[in-house]
Formats: C-alpha cells, sequence, structure tokens
C-alpha cells in the first residue's frame, strides 16, 4: 500500500476502504484498546500485587520473630526471676542501715591491728541510690606494702560482706620535708590517700521512698 493510497482514502467511508487497509487500522485500533486497558487497570493491579507481596514478607518475617520470642518468653521470665532472687540474697549480705556504723568503726580498727596509721577516716554524708547506698570515707593512710595487704584481707574477713571501691586514690612513697629538700623516709612506709566508697541495702521501706522520691522528681513542675 503506497502513501497515495493513504492520501486517498475516504474517511467518510470506512467501509469502502481496501480490505488490507481496514485490517490495518482493526489491528491498531485493537492494540490501543489492550494498551489502554493495560495502563488503566492492569498496571495498578500489578503494582498493587507487587505491594502485597512485600508487606507479605514483611508481615511474615515480623511474624516468625514474635513466635520465636514468644517460645522463649517463659524461659527467659523464669530466668529474670532467678536473677532478681539472686540479686536480692545478694544485697541481703551487705551491711544493713543500723549495721553501718559499727562496720564503719570495724574498717577503722582493721586498719590500726594492722599497723597501718589512720591520719585521717572520715566519714562523709550518705548517698542513696535506687536500691543500696553508698558511703564516701576520705582517708589518709600510712603504712608499708605488707600492711596494707593485711589491712586488705582484715576487711575481707569481717562478718558482713564489705565491698569497697577506691576513688582518686594515690599511693605514694612518704617523703620528710617539703620541696626541694623533700626525701622519701627510708623505712619503705607509703602514704595512701583518697576516698573509698562501702555499700549496704536499702530496706523495703527506704526503697520505696526512693522509688517515690525518682518519681516525683520525674514528673514536669506543673503537673507537682
Amino acid at each position: 500500500m503506497s502513501k497515495f493510497d493513504l492520501r486517498n482514502l475516504d474517511t467518510s467511508n470506512p467501509g469502502g476502504w481496501p480490505g488490507s487497509v481496514k485490517a490495518f487500522f482493526c489491528a491498531l485500533l485493537a492494540i490501543v484498546i489492550l494498551f489502554l486497558a493495560w495502563w488503566f487497570f492492569v498496571k495498578d493491579q500489578q503494582d498493587t500485587l507487587e505491594t502485597a507481596k512485600r508487606t507479605e514478607a514483611t508481615l511474615k518475617a515480623d511474624f516468625e520473630q514474635k513466635q520465636q520470642r514468644a517460645v522463649n518468653l517463659e524461659p527467659l521470665k523464669q530466668q529474670l526471676a532467678e536473677m532478681e532472687l539472686m540479686l536480692q540474697q545478694m544485697l541481703r549480705q551487705l551491711p544493713s542501715k543500723t549495721e553501718m556504723p559499727d562496720l564503719i568503726v570495724d574498717i577503722s580498727q582493721t586498719a590500726l591491728a594492722s599497723g597501718i596509721a589512720n591520719e585521717l577516716f572520715q566519714p562523709q554524708p550518705e548517698i542513696k541510690k535506687e536500691f543500696y547506698a553508698e558511703k564516701p570515707i576520705s582517708l589518709r593512710m600510712v603504712g608499708t606494702y605488707h600492711q596494707f595487704g593485711a589491712f586488705v584481707s582484715g576487711v575481707a574477713s569481717l562478718p558482713r560482706v564489705v565491698i569497697m571501691t577506691m576513688h582518686d586514690i594515690s599511693l605514694k612513697p612518704r617523703q620528710q620535708g617539703t620541696g626541694a629538700d623533700a626525701a622519701i623516709v627510708p623505712n619503705g612506709a607509703l602514704v595512701l590517700e583518697g576516698t573509698v566508697k562501702t555499700y549496704r541495702y536499702l530496706d523495703e521501706e527506704e526503697q520505696a521512698a526512693a522509688a517515690a522520691a525518682a518519681e516525683a522528681a520525674a514528673k514536669p513542675a506543673g503537673r507537682r
């Protein structure tokens, strides 16, 4: 079919077109209809299907994770309960509120019994935490290496469990004099200076009061 034939087609009488021309335009019209149907109906459905597949995969993975957590939930709860019980038992081994003053005296006496000189042994105000309280003690002790070792051993053998942590501690040879005239004491004496903290557990009333105070502090100022 030549260009001349196409230009001379009578658009007002399609029925009079040659058969090959009719077949061509029918095929072209069918292709246009199929494309429009795909564009307006099938394409959106395909996009929806792909989105649904991705959502299904995400939900399936999430379900499998939650199912695995659910299976392990009871053993984890039991393990947590056991750990809480062990923690309470360990806390009960710490000194109580009434035992704390005697414990501080025992620590000081243990140092003296080890041959250590307490140049400074000053307990500071107690600091309460969530379920325990810490007692800072500022100290300055003078003794030999073996005397300090005996002191640590003596504290460990006290009836109550004593936890002592050291903060800003310095241990250095003792000197005589100051400045350029300072000289190390020849007997091997050491000076231990700084702060140690010992700990006790809070009883139920103290824990409840501490929790109430923390809750009150966490509330906004307008809601108090």
